[in-house]
């Protein structure tokens, strides 16, 4: 039996993330939009709606090193202001991530700005979600 990995330099921590939203279609439109994606929902239950970012539903994501994750609706899912701040991949160029998020319905808490691993900005989703973006340009 081969030993369990451990965390190191060339695992990712973060292996999947939860968005809380209280308006799904809203939400989903205002990420399919600013990242120029398509997400599909999917119901998860009785009162829970999963709205999935990108991925490829046949690889473990978390043994895959590719980090992705849900818009979730559910009564234990708050939107807020407060609590982690997740960042999204703005790839190529968070600039034109930015751009789109005005329009879209979402607010720019932070503009872009530059640190060693590249640029960051925090937006305000629809829901009032606090969720920062990063690009190396």
């Amino acid at each position: 039996m081969q030993k369990p990995r451990k965390i190191d330099a060339e695992t990712n921590v973060i292996t999947w993330f939860e968005i809380p939203v209280s308006d799904t279609p809203r939400a989903k439109k205002f990420y399919e939009t600013i990242l120029d994606i398509e997400m599909r929902t999917v119901q998860a239950g009785d009162n829970e709606e999963l709205t999935f970012f990108p991925s490829d539903p046949n690889v473990v994501q978390a043994t895959s090193g590719r980090v992705t994750g849900v818009l979730t609706k559910s009564p234990q899912a708050k939107p807020g202001e407060t609590g982690t701040l997740i960042y999204l991949n703005a790839y190529p160029e968070i600039q034109s991530v930015l751009n789109r998020v005005v329009p879209a319905g979402g607010t720019i808490v932070t503009p872009r700005h530059l640190i060693k691993a590249g640029y960051i900005a925090v937006i305000r989703d629809t829901e009032g979600n606090r969720i920062g973006l990063h690009a190396e340009h």
